[in-house]
């Protein structure tokens, strides 16, 4: 759960697209080499802490640990307060380093520094986030195999298509939790096709370029991967 040289920005996009409340991850401080950011998702925001090493120990606020590991065993039972909010924040979940994103997501706009006027509260909870996409695609008709150009955007585990990108609400949302495969599909006229398969359906997109359409895939595909580790975790638990 270190993940040295993440910026705060990146590190909020992460824990708000793929963390819950009590995830949490430390960093590099930017402001200064002996300070460090402890940054933590609570109630779809996310707080920032700054942990002092001094040499010898690591201090926080008033307190002082001999280590890391004592610092986050002592907020794992004691609640941080959330700046001015005043919300309680207990440390849960460790987001893991060694998350295999893929590497379309270096690219992927994060939030800007906020604008003056505008406080923290304001940006993070409207913050686009890593695992986000969004853009036209051509889309096979269910009945009429006719193909029409589609604003699709995708959000946390849900893909939705619009008619086009002013529209305000969707055509329809798929959950892709219910999506068993994301595939490059050659059995159609058109170039640059892939496909969603799910149980009633499946859908047949066309992007631009092979590299959009390549793009999509991956995004998809890391998608599903992070389902079915969710699933399989969740299933662990419970049988234990």
């Amino acid at each position: 759960w270190y993940h040295d040289n993440l910026t705060r920005h990146a590190a909020e996009a992460l824990l708000l697209s793929n963390g819950q409340d009590g995830s949490y991850l430390l960093r590099k401080s930017n402001e200064r080499e002996d300070l460090y950011s402890l940054s933590v998702r609570g109630k779809d925001s996310v707080k920032h802490f700054h942990i002092e090493h001094t040499g010898t120990s690591f201090k926080f606020g008033f307190n002082e640990f001999s280590s890391l590991k004592e610092l986050v065993m002592h907020f794992a039972n004691q609640p941080l307060i959330g700046s001015e909010t005043g919300t309680l924040i207990v440390l849960k979940h460790p987001y893991p380093r060694q998350v295999e994103e893929p590497s379309i997501y270096e690219s992927v706009r994060v939030h800007t520094a906020m604008q003056t006027g505008r406080t923290e509260s304001d940006l993070v909870p409207n913050a686009p986030s890593l695992g986000t996409k969004e853009g036209y695609l051509v889309k096979q008709g269910k009945i009429v195999k006719n193909w029409k150009t589609r604003w699709f955007t995708l959000h946390r585990n849900e893909l939705k298509y619009f008619k086009d990108q002013t529209a305000t609400e969707p055509i329809r949302a798929l959950d892709l939790t219910e999506c068993s495969a994301v595939q490059f599909d050659y059995s159609q006229e058109r170039v640059n096709c892939f496909c969603l398969v799910f149980p009633l359906r499946t859908y047949y997109l066309c992007a631009k370029t092979g590299i959009e359409a390549d793009e999509w895939i991956k995004i998809l595909r890391w998608k599903l991967s992070q389902i079915r580790k969710q699933l399989e975790e969740r299933n662990a638990t419970l049988s234990s």
